[in-house]
């Protein structure tokens, strides 16, 4: 397995959900409301996550589940760091940044990251790879 290939796919995901958020905050959260908007935004954003990862995972050459799990925990953590460096960095508040966190207000983050922890071996399973 090549760990820098996991980060740079990480870093497709970064890029590519980043663009997903803001979107929805510019043109989608309008039309629809916050909390639809979300609803609307997860589903995007696993399809997202779901093409870059079934693209990249050959490449990744995660072969077995432990290595898949082992990378999707990578993206799990590194994505929350960013997205807390980041906040702080724009100066949001904790109770802002967690409540994305909060499933009972709306906060839809846990789905994703559950989500984002089993793209590799989903994607490896697609594609036919693996044990």
């Amino acid at each position: 397995m090549n760990w820098p290939r996991a980060l740079a796919t990480w870093l497709l995901i970064v890029i590519a959900e980043s663009i997903n958020g803001t979107v929805r905050q510019l043109f989608i959260a309008p039309t629809l409301g916050d909390l639809p908007a979300r609803q609307v935004g997860l589903l995007i954003g696993s399809a997202i996550i779901f093409a870059i990862s079934m693209a990249c995972i050959r490449w990744i050459g995660a072969r077995s589940f432990a290595e898949q799990f082992s990378v999707g925990l990578l993206w799990v953590v590194l994505i929350v760091i960013f997205e807390f460096s980041l906040g702080a960095a724009l100066g949001n508040s904790w109770e802002s940044m967690l409540s994305d966190y909060n499933i009972a207000e709306g906060g839809y983050m846990p789905f994703g990251l559950l989500f984002l922890l089993f793209a590799p071996a989903l994607a490896a399973k697609a594609r036919g790879l693996g044990q």
